[in-house]
């Protein structure tokens, strides 16, 4: 299976990084081109939006929500030709509202990943329409074996999910940032505490 990421930004990066080490055949592209530094490091080509949907099966969409329909009206035309996956990792947008944006009945899966994915410890959430085959899912989850966990999950929940997972990471930043001031301000030199902090919020 070839796959593409329609938009490769902080997230979309550390899923193509993860997922680059089950396969290399792997497109990418983004709007300003950073993507290509990233295409160089990890072995992977940069292409355009066009030959990303004429060429690929599975084909992350990693751009933000709003963003959505601006990336996916041109592509309708291909998209409803070619029928490939769309895995879709836009918060709050359902997969009634990625197949709309898309044009039609195509097959979605819905993912909320966190940026853990890229160091192989993320905790993404799934669920897609009844138009994904049980070999694509799979398929598609043995590919993503070195992101993390994969949990499914209904769709109503996944909002939910997207709290308690997709985003707190960041939190959890702020977190050892915290720990390790306090640390700085009693003395500690700061690579240390941060060594400190992290090791105590992993070992938790």
């Amino acid at each position: 299976m070839k796959y593409g990421f329609l938009g490769c930004g902080n997230m979309g990066g550390a899923l193509a990084k993860a997922l680059s080490k089950a396969t290399k055949d792997i497109l990418i592209t983004d709007r300003s081109g950073k993507a290509k530094h990233l295409a160089e490091e990890l072995g992977l080509r940069y292409a355009s939006g066009e030959e990303i949907v004429r060429e690929c099966d599975r084909i992350f969409l990693a751009v933000k929500p709003h963003m959505m329909e601006e990336l996916l009206a041109p592509l309708r035309p291909q998209l409803r030709q070619r029928r490939p996956v769309l895995i879709s990792m836009a918060a709050g947008l359902t997969v009634a509202q990625i197949e709309q944006m898309a044009g039609g009945d195509l097959p979605v899966i819905r993912i909320m990943p966190n940026t853990p994915v890229a160091v192989e410890q993320g905790m993404t959430q799934y669920c897609h329409n009844v138009l994904v085959t049980e070999d694509d899912l799979r398929s598609f989850l043995e590919d993503m074996r070195f992101s993390g966990r994969l949990d499914e999950l209904e769709e109503r929940l996944m909002d939910a999910a997207s709290a308690a997972a997709g985003s707190s990471p960041a939190f959890v930043f702020m977190f050892i940032e915290a720990l390790a001031d306090g640390a700085v301000a009693a003395g500690m030199p700061r690579a240390q505490a941060y060594e400190f902090a992290a090791a105590a919020v992993a070992g938790s």
